[in-house]
C-alpha cells in the first residue's frame, strides 16, 4: 500500500509510530495510509524551518519573485496530475479540481508582485536633519494548518504570501486528502526553494498542539470549522502567537421579488451542490422573499432531478462523494431530524441508491425552515439547501444579521438600489449581487466577520501581507558632530 510521507528540509520521511487511513471516497477503499507526525518529527521539522529562515529571509526580492513564477509555469504544466489526485482522495469532479487549482494560482499570482507588496514608506526632514521610513520583515517560523475540502487550494492561499514575505512555513494538511499538500511543496523545490524553507508535516491533534505551544512558531494560520477555529485562536493568542482562524459559515442567498427566479435557480442549484457541498462558501440558506418561494422551490426541484452524481473520475458526473463515511452519516441526519422539527423535505438525498459502496449521497431540499432547527443553525458541510420564507427585504436581513456566522451572503435582484442599500446593511465578510459565491480574486483578501473569523485578518491578498509581516519604523539623523548635546527632555520636533 502506497505510504504517504512527510517533506521536512528537502527529504521525503516516510517512517512513522503511527500511520492512518487515506480512503478513496468514490470506492470507500483505502488505499493509501498516510504517515502520522509525533511530537519529536514536528519538533524536527521546526528546527528545519527555523534553521532556514535566515538564509531565506536573506534572499532578494528578485530571486524570490523568480522562483513563484517558476512555481506557477509548473503547477500550470501539472494541473492535470494534482487534479486527478486531489479527486482520487477528496472526490471531487476533475473540473471541480482543476478550478481549485486555477484559484489557487491567483495567490502564487499575487506572490509574484511581492516586489511591490514590501514596499515601505518615507518621509524627510521630518524634524531637523532626522528621516523616517518604515519596512516590513518576516514574522519567522509559520504554521499552516489547512482543511480536506480544498487540500490545494487553501495551502496555496497561507503559503504564497508567507513564503513571499520571507517567512519559512510548516505546513500540516488535512490527513484525509494529504498528498496535494506534498506535491506542491515539491514542485516548490523544484522551482528552486531552498530545503527547509517549506516543510510538510502529517499529522492529527498530537501534531497540532505542537505547533500552537513551541515557542519557535510565531504565527498560526488555520482553516476548519469554528469550535476548532476558536479553540486554536485562543490557545495560540495564550502562546504569544499571532492568528488567524476561519471557521464556519451558514451562508444566505437572499431572492427578492424582481429577482429572474431561473438564474436564481440556477445558481442557488450550483452554489448548494457544487463540490458536494464541502466549502465553507456554499449556499446552504435560500431567503425566499414575499411570494415567489412556491415557484422558486418548484424550479431548484426540477433542477436537482438533472443532476448527475458519481465518480469525480467520470466526466459526466456533476458531483462526487463525501469525504468519509462518517460524514455522509452526519449529512443524512440533519436531512432526517428536519421533518421532526416542522420542515418539509421537498427531495431526500438520501432515497437515491448507488451501485458504488462510495461514500455518495444525494441532495436534498429542506422548505419552510426556521431559525432553531438544527438544519438552519448547524453548518451541515454537504449537499443540503433549507429554505427560508420571509415577507419583507428587512426581514431578510434580519435573519442573516441574526445568523451567528457571517463569512458570505448573496442578494439576488434586478434593483440596484436594493443591491447597494443590502451591501451596506449586511454583516458579512464577503458580498454578492447576483453572485452566489463571493469568494475573492487574489489581489482581495477572504474572511469572513462574527464566528467566521477569530483574529484580526482575512486570507491571502493584502491583508495576508500585514500578517506574515511586522512593521519597523527607522528615525535616521547624521548631525553634525560638533552640535551634539545633552538633553534630557522628551524628543522635540525642531
Amino acid at each position: 500500500m502506497e505510504r504517504i510521507p512527510h517533506f521536512i528540509n528537502g527529504a521525503l520521511i516516510s517512517d512513522a509510530e503511527r500511520y492512518g487511513p487515506v480512503f478513496n471516497p468514490a470506492t470507500g477503499e483505502q488505499e493509501k495510509e498516510v504517515a502520522l507526525a509525533s511530537a519529536d518529527r514536528v519538533e524536527e521539522a521546526i528546527r528545519a524551518a527555523k534553521a532556514a529562515l535566515p538564509g531565506w529571509r536573506a534572499t532578494s526580492l528578485a530571486k524570490r519573485t523568480n522562483i513563484f513564477f517558476k512555481v506557477r509555469e509548473l503547477l500550470m504544466q501539472r494541473r492535470p496530475e494534482l487534479a486527478a489526485l486531489l479527486t482520487s482522495e477528496h472526490g471531487k469532479v476533475l473540473s471541480d479540481a482543476e478550478g481549485e487549482i486555477t484559484r489557487g494560482l491567483e495567490n502564487i499570482e499575487f506572490a509574484t508582485g511581492l516586489s511591490h507588496a514590501l514596499k515601505g514608506e518615507r518621509s524627510e526632514q521630518v524634524a531637523g536633519g532626522v528621516d523616517v521610513h518604515s519596512v516590513r520583515q518576516p514574522v519567522g517560523v509559520v504554521a499552516c494548518i489547512t482543511p480536506f475540502n480544498f487540500p490545494a487550494m487553501v495551502p496555496l492561499w497561507m503559503i504564497g504570501s508567507a513564503l513571499a514575505c520571507g517567512n519559512t512555513v510548516l505546513l500540516k494538511p488535512s490527513e484525509k486528502d494529504p498528498s496535494s499538500a506534498l506535491f506542491i511543496a515539491q514542485v516548490f523545490a523544484e522551482a528552486g526553494l531552498p530545503a527547509g524553507v517549506l516543510n510538510v508535516v502529517h499529522g492529527d491533534k498530537e501534531a497540532v498542539d505542537v505547533l500552537l505551544e513551541n515557542p519557535d512558531v510565531k504565527a498560526i494560520s488555520f482553516v476548519g470549522s469554528t469550535p476548532i477555529a476558536q479553540s486554536i485562536y485562543r490557545r495560540a493568542a495564550d502562546h504569544g502567537k499571532r492568528v488567524q482562524a476561519l471557521g464556519g459559515a451558514k451562508n444566505h442567498m437572499v431572492v427578492l421579488p424582481d429577482a429572474d427566479l431561473d438564474m436564481a435557480a440556477d445558481a442557488a442549484v450550483s452554489a448548494a451542490y457544487g463540490s458536494a457541498g464541502e466549502r465553507c462558501m456554499a449556499v446552504s440558506v435560500l431567503v425566499a422573499v414575499g411570494n415567489i418561494a412556491d415557484e422558486l422551490v418548484n424550479a431548484i426541484t426540477t433542477r436537482m432531478r438533472t443532476l448527475t452524481i458519481g465518480p469525480g473520475t467520470d466526466p459526466s458526473s456533476q458531483m462526487g462523494p463525501l469525504i468519509t463515511a462518517e460524514h455522509r452519516a452526519k449529512v443524512a441526519s440533519y436531512v432526517a431530524g428536519a421533518a421532526n422539527e416542522g420542515a418539509t423535505v421537498v427531495v431526500d438525498g438520501r432515497e437515491q441508491k448507488f451501485d458504488s459502496n462510495g461514500f455518495f449521497i444525494g441532495v436534498s431540499l429542506v422548505d419552510h425552515v426556521k431559525p432553531g432547527m438544527k438544519v438552519y443553525d448547524d453548518e451541515i458541510f454537504g449537499p443540503v439547501l433549507s429554505v427560508v420564507r420571509v415577507e419583507t427585504y428587512a426581514d431578510a436581513v434580519k435573519l442573516v444579521n441574526d445568523n451567528e456566522f457571517g463569512n458570505g451572503v448573496a442578494i439576488f435582484t434586478r434593483d440596484g438600489g436594493a443591491a447597494r442599500q443590502f451591501e451596506f446593511d449586511v454583516e458579512a465578510g464577503m458580498v454578492g449581487v447576483n453572485v452566489p459565491i463571493p469568494v475573492p480574486v487574489g489581489t482581495f483578501s477572504f474572511g469572513g466577520w462574527k464566528n467566521s473569523l477569530f483574529g484580526d485578518t482575512h486570507m491571502y491578498g493584502p491583508e495576508s501581507i500585514r500578517f506574515y509581516t511586522r512593521g519597523k519604523v527607522v528615525t535616521t539623523r547624521w548631525p553634525d558632530p560638533s552640535t551634539s548635546v545633552i538633553d534630557l527632555g522628551f524628543p522635540q520636533v525642531d
